[in-house]
């Protein structure tokens, strides 16, 4: 079916139709839908197919990040963008809080649609970034703890997942996963190691030296030396593509929503010393994310 016959075929006004043309357009220039022979029997008999990329909004995918998606686009998180220049003259810690009144912690604690949707989202970003670092990443877990779904993937290794108490609150383990409540801020429980994933960037400076402070006191206790594995963003303005565009675009979300940031590598590399980490190195797999392993 070509683009005329789709667009013809939809029961809706002239108006309309032209809208959804203008729509196809854009998404087939932007890579999200190709071209491709509907039949092997007619190779001139063109349709439309989905890529790697738009498939993972599909909703029986099984890596699929609908969630986040549906997560960014709601009004609760998109609304504090309209109090940008009311939030540069006051003191709140965010435009979040201009908006709402209260902090993106605070409202998601208070809200259970908030705070549902949100772990939707998070939980179907990890999801994807486990079955890359199972693919390509997994000798980073060997001897170590991990995450719930390396957990499945390597059966060997003994994991806890740390989480707010009424986040882990029911969930029921495994023979080789446990989940613990608690306060990152406060206690970590001894590792070989401590996958942070997604997480720092929610936080200024000052509070991520005190999570990695924090993570350096777990895992000096098992006297195996170990390692903090990062998954975040590493900002690289060199690159000159999509890729700068949406890593600084994810900055100023951080800073619209938690009074967080991304970093480039050097703002990452004083953090680590700060908190009294020694070395570091990065593994760029992830796309707009780097894997980063922090040693002490």
């Amino acid at each position: 079916m070509t683009l005329e016959e789709l667009v013809d075929a939809l029961p809706i006004n002239k108006e309309k139709s032209l809208g959804v043309s203008r729509l196809m357009q854009i998404l087939m220039n932007s890579a999200f839908f190709i071209k491709a022979t509907v039949s092997n029997n007619d190779p001139e008999n063109m349709g439309y197919w989905f890529t790697s990329d738009s498939r993972l909004l599909l909703k029986d995918e099984p890596l699929s990040v609908t969630p986040f998606l549906l997560a960014l686009l709601d009004p609760v998180l998109t609304e504090p963008w309209h109090h940008l220049s009311e939030w540069f003259e006051n003191e709140n810690p965010t435009p979040f809080d201009t908006k709402h009144g209260k902090t993106f912690w605070e409202y998601a604690g208070q809200e259970p649609r908030l705070n549902n949707f949100f772990d939707e989202a998070m939980a179907s970003d990890a999801k994807l970034v486990a079955s890359v670092l199972i693919s390509d990443c997994i000798h980073l877990f060997e001897g170590t703890a991990a995450s719930e779904v390396i957990a499945d993937a390597v059966p060997n290794l003994k994991c806890t997942v740390l989480d707010l108490p009424d986040v882990v609150a029911g969930l029921e383990g495994t023979k080789n996963l446990s989940y613990a409540g608690g306060d990152m801020f406060e206690f970590l429980p001894p590792a070989d190691a401590i996958l942070l994933k997604w997480i720092l960037h929610d936080w200024s400076d000052e509070d991520s030296i005190k999570i990695l402070k924090k993570c350096k006191e777990a895992i000096s206790k098992t006297n195996k030396g170990g390692k903090v594995i990062i998954v975040d963003m590493i900002v690289d303005n060199s690159k000159g593509d999509n890729a700068i565009e949406t890593q600084l675009c994810f900055d100023m979300l951080m800073m619209a929503l938690v009074a967080g940031r991304e970093r480039n590598e050097k703002e990452w590399a004083k953090i680590f010393k700060d908190a009294g980490f020694v070395a570091y190195k990065i593994i760029h797999v992830l796309g707009l994310r780097s894997v980063i392993e922090v040693y002490p």
